[in-house]
């Protein structure tokens, strides 16, 4: 049995090296050239080199070794991760103003990771297929369609499922990263000194040195740790062990050797600037290198696109997006999903921004922003779940929180700059998706809570049917019904309007825990409040999607038997129209009309056969 743990552990841990890294991994392309021929204008000499060197070395071992791998890894929501993840464990133990502040953290933090994912694709493979310039400089006014084409077909694929593909990611990756470790020892030993810039006393210099310009310059040693979300993001698929051994072992060695032998190739070669990443590689392994490269851009892509699939899954089930459709690409792994809508927004969006900005250096000055606005609220969440979940005592969440936060602001004050040359976009995208998220929570509760304000007893009307039934009708009769204890509306329509009632009422109501998942013993809970109604009460994880068939399964199993070819499901079909409001709250009156039409429907998202619906339309003012 232990040799089968350690098995696994080593599958999980080669499966974390090609999906959660990809990112991260693939920074080496461009981080230290952007660093160092930006638009700071920092000369090719030893106090700027070993400043940036030793800058970027200390980030990775105190954001990502330290914050995240020990001490962020630590907030899980039963094994998951992730930035609504931990809003939703932040929220738990708080008053209701903390609670609220908590909420609005975790969804601009979500906005952000939106905001991020557009830029991600377009700045990788890219950066990848510059490597072109390199080999054959007149081959340079491709790039922007060969990136394009490498895009659409990695777009075009999402529809097929990710499982094929993830069997390529871990080999791939893995020698993605040993080739960066000898290319980065070959460097190394022609320049050994460069080691010395492993003393933080180098980092602390360049600030003294360069003063007001070393602060700015933050914003480009930050892209050595884009893809440091993903590490907590993707917790829930590999487990904390996999990811932090794959990172110790792996990644972390691979990544600092080979920036430091790009750091000993400008010290001996200040022209290798242009491309430091292609150039350290022999000539003859130039061509194989741009190719696994394109391949392990590819993959860090795949992974924020997976990413922002899964992140909108859980936003539709909390209730902070509009519903709408989810495909399963694999039988096994439930969080292989594809989301055709988002996909195909996605993709418009990475193909404009990579034909307005052209090169990977333009958008250097977009990326970053949202990285940072992320970690800081990271930071946040995770010190109020430290003190209200963990039971920590002020004396130790307060000087960690600030200790994080004086690396956190900075980096995201250094971003700040880069706003008018490109900032803007993941901001306004992060804006846009934040303003989408308010306005349907928002909006959908004030629609919920006027439909329901008639105020009749549900208690009350069961009992009077029963003792004056109408016509009652052979089957069963489900109305779906969001709260509980209120009365359908389409149960009122029909006995208000047809006048009959089904021989077996069934109330259901679909609820979201805040867990991934929800075990299949506490799936279904039955209360039969008459001898003809019943109440049946369905509880999914934000990672599942309810499935009417297995609730029928469900019921079955505890007695109440329900066929689905016998059964008809009442809907109601509200059509809102908006009333006297100000302008402002007028307009988001009418984003949520739009994202009202254009969702998934009842019937589409709980797959119930299309000739066992009946929807009763009514009009509600909002």
């Amino acid at each position: 049995m232990n040799s089968e743990n350690k098995q696994s552990t080593a599958a999980l841990t080669l499966a974390a090296i090609g999906v959660v890294y990809g990112d991260i991994g693939t920074s080496p392309l461009y981080t230290l050239r952007e660093c160092l021929s930006g638009e700071f204008g920092f000369g090719i000499e030893q106090q700027s080199v070993f400043g940036f060197l030793s800058l970027i070395f200390w980030l990775l071992v105190v954001v990502v070794s330290l914050k995240y791998i020990s001490y962020v890894m630590r907030a899980d929501n039963a094994g998951e991760g992730g930035i609504l993840t931990l809003m939703s464990l932040a929220g738990r133990n708080t008053h209701a103003t903390a609670t609220a502040v908590v909420l609005i953290l975790g969804l601009i933090g979500g906005s952000f990771f939106f905001g991020e994912v557009v830029i991600t694709p377009a700045m990788s493979v890219l950066s990848a297929i510059e490597g072109l310039e390199i080999a054959a400089p007149s081959l340079d006014v491709f790039i922007v369609p060969i990136s394009i084409v490498v895009l659409t077909l990695l777009f075009v694929i999402q529809k097929h499922g990710t499982g094929l593909v993830g069997k390529l990611f871990a080999p791939v990756m893995l020698l993605w990263f040993i080739l960066l470790a000898v290319f980065g020892i070959n460097g190394i030993i022609k320049n050994p000194e460069v080691l010395h810039a492993l003393n933080p006393w180098y980092a602390l210099q360049f600030f003294l040195h360069y003063k007001t310009i070393s602060f700015f310059a933050l914003g480009s040693v930050v892209l050595a740790i884009t893809g440091v979300e993903a590490l907590y993001a993707d917790m829930g698929h590999f487990g904390k062990l996999p990811i932090r051994i794959a990172w110790m072992l792996v990644v972390l060695p691979s990544l600092v050797l080979n920036y430091f032998g790009q750091g000993a190739l400008l010290m001996k070669h200040p022209e290798a600037i242009k491309n430091p990443f292609f150039l350290l590689a022999p000539d003859w392994a130039l061509i194989p290198m741009l190719i696994l490269a394109t391949l392990a851009t590819v993959i860090a892509s795949q992974a924020v696109i997976s990413g922002v699939f899964s992140l909108t899954r859980q936003a539709v089930r909390l209730g902070y997006l509009p519903p709408m459709r989810i495909i399963h690409t694999s039988e096994n792994e439930s969080g292989q999903i594809y989301i055709p809508v988002v996909n195909w927004l996605l993709y418009t969006a990475v193909v404009l921004v990579i034909v307005s900005f052209k090169h990977s250096s333009n958008l250097a000055a977009a990326y970053g922003i949202a990285v940072t606005g992320t970690m800081v609220l990271t930071t946040l969440l995770s010190c109020t779940v430290a003190r209200k979940n963990w039971h920590w005592s002020l004396f130790s969440v307060v000087p960690l929180c600030i200790f994080l936060l004086c690396i956190d602001v900075p980096l995201f004050s250094a971003n700040l700059v880069k706003i008018l040359s490109g900032g803007w976009l993941p901001l306004t995208l992060a804006l846009v998706m934040f303003i989408i998220m308010t306005t349907w929570k928002s909006e959908r509760f004030r629609a919920l809570r006027k439909m329901h304000e008639h105020g009749n007893s549900l208690e009350a009307m069961i009992s009077s049917l029963e003792k004056h039934p109408p016509v009652r009708v052979s089957g069963t009769a489900v109305y779906m019904t969001r709260v509980k204890n209120i009365i359908p509306f389409a149960l009122l329509h029909n006995l208000k309007h047809n006048k009959v009632l089904h021989e077996r009422v069934v109330l259901l109501t679909l609820r979201t825990e805040d867990a991934p998942y929800v075990h299949n013993v506490h799936r279904v809970s039955i209360e039969q409040l008459s001898p003809t109604f019943w109440r049946v009460v369905a509880s999914y994880g934000w990672r599942e999607i309810p499935n009417m068939e297995d609730i029928f399964h469900r019921c079955g199993l505890e007695g109440l038997n329900c066929r689905m070819m016998e059964t008809s499901f009442f809907m109601s079909n509200e059509s809102l129209i908006l009333g006297k409001r100000p302008w402002y709250l007028r307009l988001r009156g009418k984003l949520f009309l739009l994202l009202q039409r254009n969702a998934l429907r009842a019937p589409d998202q709980f797959e119930i056969p299309p000739n066992r619906v009946i929807q009763l339309g009514t009009q509600v003012e909002i």
